[in-house]
């Protein structure tokens, strides 16, 4: 067997071939030293500034905020009941969006769970094996299962602040245990 000579590829290239040129860049002008003037629009805390644009403050002066108790002067305590991830103390809320002043909360509650009863699989074949021997087997129909599935969505509101938080029930006991905890926390935010 005879081979073929093959030809050697060659590189294509422009007889003159140049690599890019490196850009220049020039280097940013340095602050001078002077008194610093803030954006507009920017106020220290606790001042108002206008914002900047034809847009006029309503007369009056800003929107008024509610006043509340900085979080620091809250006083810490052991913790009196827990609903999902919310835990209540004698003066103040924590829950994972802050904490808040357990006066003038607002609790709400919703049941949002449903509970269903059905024939089990095992009495319905019972049902069949017993009604053939005697019609008592029909006596397993009788036998019903519930079974209780959803949520109980717990809102804890004061003033702009919400949290929402939602605790899983498998049975009407775990539902009435949830809602006793926040019936117990509503009597401490009075």
């Amino acid at each position: 067997m005879t081979e073929t000579p093959q030809p050697e590829p060659t590189q294509h290239l422009p007889a003159q071939y140049e690599p890019p040129a490196t850009p220049t860049y020039e280097a940013a002008p340095v602050p001078q030293p002077g008194p610093y003037v803030p954006p507009p629009g920017y106020a220290a805390p606790g001042q108002y500034a206008p914002p900047p644009g034809p847009y006029q403050p309503p007369v009056g002066g800003p929107a008024h905020q509610p006043q509340s108790l900085p979080m620091q002067a809250l006083p810490t305590g052991p913790v009196l009941v827990t609903v999902g991830d919310i835990s209540v103390e004698q003066h103040r809320i924590v829950t994972p969006a802050g904490v808040l002043p357990t006066h003038g909360t607002n609790w709400s509650a919703m049941d949002m769970s449903r509970t269903e009863e059905k024939i089990p699989g095992w009495a319905i074949v019972l049902a069949i094996i017993f009604a053939l021997a005697c019609l008592l087997g029909l006596l397993f129909l009788l036998c019903k299962e519930r079974k209780t599935t959803g949520f109980v969505q717990i809102t804890v509101q004061n003033g702009n602040r919400t949290h929402n938080t939602h605790v899983g029930v498998s049975s009407p006991r775990d539902v009435a245990d949830t809602l006793a905890r926040v019936n117990f926390a509503r009597t401490l935010c009075v």
